[in-house]
């Protein structure tokens, strides 16, 4: 909505007749900054705020020169649209135009202009804008972050609701108030006699006499204290045994319970499609995320094949009996920090790492664990998903840079210091302006926002570390 400037009425007699200094004054406290000028749009005066920025100090260098000179390309339309809006209404709208402070440094400023009497002198009155726009950037930056995160999430709910369908076993989520059912699997409606969807919202226990529904209860009591309770086998449906188990978890500022079933014998294996596991471990082994099931010790059991494309090998058998920890995270360390968290935790959940093939080539993962320590053959399973090609989430972290830094280090007392300096210059500069090109998607003008610089000076930064081809900012302005 286009906005307005309403005037005080001329014929106050409180305001009287204002002498310049007390004009001076009012310009001075009304904005940041305050330009005088003569009718040609020339400055002749500039006023600062007391206490301001020391940055507006180089403003006072404005004087003598017109004011379109004083901000970037971009900006001297708003500045004539300005000027020409207070020449004929006697005041203009607000406009926010970027001036060029220091070597490239800019300042968005918002102004408004008014005319002076009748021989057309100008005041523009502006206000200092870097606040706003540093908001406005880390808006952005949220927004991409939510964005990020949102998606994340939807990949890890569908493994989720993939590996919790194709389970075997029948499995219930139950909400610990009321043990009403809030989720279930196709394998718990078989086992109940009714499609899993008919099952949420119902009150748990159900299908089941007055004795097996004394067992549930002990089980359950038994999980809300203890946080996990062991099998116990009992009838259900059709006097079929099962194993059930229980665990109770937190979600948010809830308590919900999981329950399991699992055959007590090889008819109702059979009656329930356990040839499930088979199909489960078919969908591992063709997964793209690698999965290792390694002994207490962190000694490899067996592996997929995605696993075998980050560890650069050919068949299960090179890499079973091996550490794992030759392959994934820092030698000696990071096996024990994962240990420790399954200790306390019982899972470790995304922990960032790098993964190393036996040729040499290394990227980021995120590592997922989860042990069994109470079966027959205690034993850690871990999901290993690459992210190297992963969207950031802003530019790149310092690792890369400080290993190139690194590199320039060993040079010393082979290069002088001067041509150091220069080349850390360099590299440092080359990186920052890369991470605003990823944060921007390659946009320059927004990385060129993003850096606090002009355009025409990334345009200059771009062809010295040749990051754009020649006619690549021409063709970029025709573009845009």
């Amino acid at each position: 909505m286009a906005s307005s400037v309403k005037p005080f009425d001329g014929t106050n007699p409180v305001l009287g007749e204002l002498d310049a200094k007390s004009a001076a004054a009012l310009l001075a406290v009304a904005g940041d900054i305050a330009l005088v000028m003569d009718a040609a749009g020339v400055i002749r005066d500039v006023t600062l705020v007391s206490g301001g920025d020391s940055q507006f100090d180089a403003a006072t260098q404005w004087v003598g020169r017109p004011w379109n000179e004083t901000v970037t390309s971009e900006s001297r339309g708003k500045i004539d649209t300005l000027v020409k809006e207070a020449a004929h209404q006697g005041i203009s709208k607000r406009r926010q135009v970027n001036h060029v402070l220091g070597d490239v440094s800019e300042v968005p400023i918002a102004y408004t202009t008014i005319k002076l009497g009748r021989e057309g002198g100008l005041v523009a009155v502006g206000r200092d804008m870097r606040h706003v726009s540093a908001l406005q950037q880390r808006l952005v930056e949220a927004q991409q972050a939510m964005e990020r995160d949102y998606w994340r999430l939807r990949h890890v709910e569908t493994r989720y609701r993939l590996l919790f369908q194709l389970a075997s076993d029948g499995i219930l989520v139950l909400a610990a108030a009321n043990l009403k059912v809030l989720d279930a699997n196709s394998a718990a409606g078989q086992i109940f006699g009714e499609p899993a969807d008919r099952l949420l919202g119902k009150t748990f226990p159900f299908g089941m006499d007055a004795a097996t529904s004394r067992h549930l209860d002990d089980l359950l009591s038994s999980a809300r204290s203890a946080g996990r309770a062991g099998e116990v086998t009992m009838p259900l449906l059709g006097g079929r045994n099962y194993h059930a188990s229980a665990s109770c978890f937190r979600q948010e500022s809830s308590t919900l319970m999981l329950l399991r079933f699992s055959p007590a014998d090889a008819s109702v294996a059979e009656a329930t499609g356990a040839s499930s596991p088979s199909r489960l471990l078919d969908l591992l082994e063709r997964s793209p995320d690698a999965f290792v099931v390694t002994d207490l010790d962190g000694d490899i059991l067996t592996a997929n094949r995605a696993f075998l494309d980050i560890a650069e090998l050919a068949s299960e058998e090179q890499v079973r009996g091996t550490p794992l920890a030759t392959y994934i995270g820092r030698p000696g360390a990071d096996f024990g920090v994962f240990t420790g968290m399954l200790r306390r935790n019982g899972v470790v959940r995304l922990m960032a790492t790098t993964a190393r093939g036996t040729h040499g080539h290394q990227s980021e993962v995120e590592v997922s664990a989860v042990w069994a320590p109470e079966v027959e053959e205690p034993c850690i399973g871990y999901t290993i998903r690459d992210i190297g090609r992963r969207l950031a989430s802003g530019p790149q972290g310092a690792r890369d840079l400080t290993r190139a830094v690194e590199e320039l280090t060993s040079l010393v007392g082979r290069v002088s210091l001067r041509d150091l300096v220069r080349d850390t210059v360099d590299l440092v500069e080359r990186h920052f302006i890369e991470a605003a090109l990823e944060l921007t998607h390659d946009n320059r003008t927004s990385a060129a926002e993003v850096l606090g610089v002009s355009r025409q000076s990334l345009y200059v930064k771009l062809r010295r570390h040749r990051l754009v081809t020649p006619g690549a900012d021409r063709d970029d302005d025709v573009s845009r």
